[in-house]
């Protein structure tokens, strides 16, 4: 597919799901890397619009458009370094307007523009376009229902054709809980593996009813997701897909969780 910008022909930006574990993740031996070799495969977006697990707010709501304001570090027990990352990007005011435009009249929608980017957004995009090149713009996810998420997702999608990705950030299994952390390369527990294997299978067959109830139908449940605001972001990704089935572009597990991120048409 293909939309025109300022005359020029170029492919319709992608819709991703990502995994976008820790701030240590810049650190990991492999993990950047993963990530650079996908974003060398893609064409430069116009801008990027993130959905992250870590802003769960109703109603939808739009974060800071100004591209210097001060990022989110909504973490805790880290090494001073992580906090002290800073990620500017142009003015995204543009984008804010296109996404409001999009919400169907009736339905609220609030603004927080002191709200910068949190670890679930600029973590990956400080590898995936260290420059910071790229209009962002972060909004929140106004519920954990994925019909409505997907739903929400419809209605993004149609940015893709003006050049803008839609980025949701989540993490394919999340058992923070039941995890060991001495060693981030560990093997991986069952209950990630089934998950993950689970989820890969289901989107190979576009079964989107099946992957909406995965609180009842997956493996590895509730240990894979305890609290499911890290798998929401998925369904914004397949509602903004033309293609429900998707490409893997980063596998394997860091501290036993699945890293597993998609690409979809």
């Amino acid at each position: 597919m293909k939309f025109q910008l300022s005359g020029v022909q170029m492919s319709l930006a992608p819709a991703l799901y990502l995994s976008h574990g820790a701030p240590p993740l810049v650190d990991d031996p492999w993990w950047p890397d993963q990530l650079r070799s996908w974003t060398s495969q893609l064409n430069i977006p116009r801008a990027i619009l993130v959905v992250s697990a870590h802003w769960e707010s109703a109603p939808l709501t739009i974060g800071a458009t100004d591209g210097r304001t001060p990022l989110f570090y909504d973490f805790y027990g880290f090494p001073k370094k992580y906090y002290t990352v800073q990620y500017q990007t142009p003015n995204a005011q543009w984008l804010a307007d296109r996404v409001a435009a999009l919400i169907p009249d009736g339905e609220e929608i609030a603004h927080q523009p002191n709200r910068g980017l949190d670890h679930g957004a600029y973590v990956p995009l400080t590898v995936m376009y260290p420059k910071g090149e790229i209009p962002v713009l972060q909004i929140s996810m106004p519920t954990l229902d994925p019909q409505r998420l997907f739903d929400l997702g419809r209605r993004l999608g149609v940015l893709r054709a003006e050049g803008v990705m839609i980025m949701a950030s989540g993490f394919t299994t999340h058992g923070l809980p039941f995890i060991d952390f001495s060693d981030p390369h560990g093997a991986a527990p069952g209950w990630s593996m089934d998950f993950d294997q689970w989820m890969n299978e289901a989107l190979g067959r576009s079964d989107i009813d099946t992957l909406m109830d995965f609180q009842h139908k997956a493996p590895g449940m509730p240990y894979a997701h305890p609290t499911t605001e890290h798998f929401a972001p998925l369904f914004v990704a397949l509602g903004a897909s033309s293609e429900e089935s998707g490409d893997t572009h980063v596998d394997g597990y860091w501290y036993g969780l699945s890293k597993r991120s998609i690409q979809f048409a």
